[in-house]
């Protein structure tokens, strides 16, 4: 499989390389600590479409370029110059947040999380089916501290992923929680040395691999609810996402946060 052709300047913003029966597909945007801008929900989307149709790809493992950050979520600077950070193909936008909460695929996707995962970037490895973190690695929702919420499926899958009320204290105090206590938690299955996380998350693709592939694709599908290529459990909860962004985004808390943080003080929060 050839890497997509969605580029930023003159490198593609997604890169992807098959080892074996295993796709590994790279955001490669590490000076942007792999933040998610349209080039990024293209190539990604399409990566996982591809990856989902080669009969000969029977795990995919998802990380991010550098030794930084895995992702840090959506493209602020692009979202500040007036940027979409939407797929520039409308049929794909179904796909949401980064080409890949909204696309549920039967091929099994493993995040290898080498770096800082917070906002966006958890909610990618929520979106995943299993996890391997780097021992630097961090996760977390704080956009509750910037006067929003965690859109891309974020607010209802960690209370899902974990105890509930161990996801509700993420979702709600928006601290960041390390490697070793994500793992204590389940929202990862395992924690490596930095260096080795994407070799350890192969190992656990090609262990499924290994198994016999229609088998592993409906568990999966059975296990998750994936019907016809949506998972219609989570509908309703997509329908009340929808309603609340247009509530709290248009809030004037929601423009003081993160000019707060851009002003480096503490958000004076109005409840409106």
């Amino acid at each position: 499989m050839n890497a997509p052709e969605y580029t930023r300047a003159d490198e593609p913003a997604v890169l992807v390389e098959n080892r074996g029966h295993v796709a590994v597909i790279t955001i490669n945007r590490p000076e942007a600590r792999n933040a998610v801008n349209s080039a990024v929900a293209d190539g990604l989307g399409e990566a996982l479409e591809q990856a989902d149709t080669d009969p000969e790809i029977r795990a995919i493992v998802l990380t991010g370029a550098g030794d930084k950050s895995f992702c840090a979520g959506a493209d602020l600077k692009a979202i500040s110059r007036g940027e979409s950070i939407d797929a520039t193909d409308k049929t794909r936008r179904k796909w949401g947040f980064a080409g890949v909460v909204t696309h549920p695929i039967s091929t099994p996707l493993i995040a290898a999380v080498n770096g800082t995962a917070l906002g966006g970037g958890t909610e990618l490895v929520l979106a995943s089916d299993l996890a391997v973190a780097a021992e630097r690695a961090t996760f977390g929702l704080p956009e509750v501290r910037r006067g929003i919420i965690a859109a891309a499926g974020g607010a209802f899958r960690i209370v899902a992923a974990l105890p509930k009320k161990a996801g509700m204290e993420i979702l709600l105090t928006g601290r960041a929680v390390s490697a070793a206590h994500a793992a204590d938690l389940g929202l990862v299955n395992r924690v490596v040395p930095d260096t080795d996380v994407v070799d350890a998350a192969i190992e656990l693709a090609e262990e499924i691999a290994a198994n016999a592939p229609l088998a592993v694709q409906a568990s999966k599908r059975l296990a998750l609810g994936i019907v016809d290529g949506t998972v219609p459990a989570e509908s309703d909860r997509w329908a009340a996402n929808k309603s609340e962004i247009r509530a709290v985004f248009s809030s004037r808390d929601a423009q003081e946060g993160p000019r707060a943080f851009a002003e480096k003080r503490a958000p004076a929060w109005r409840a409106e």
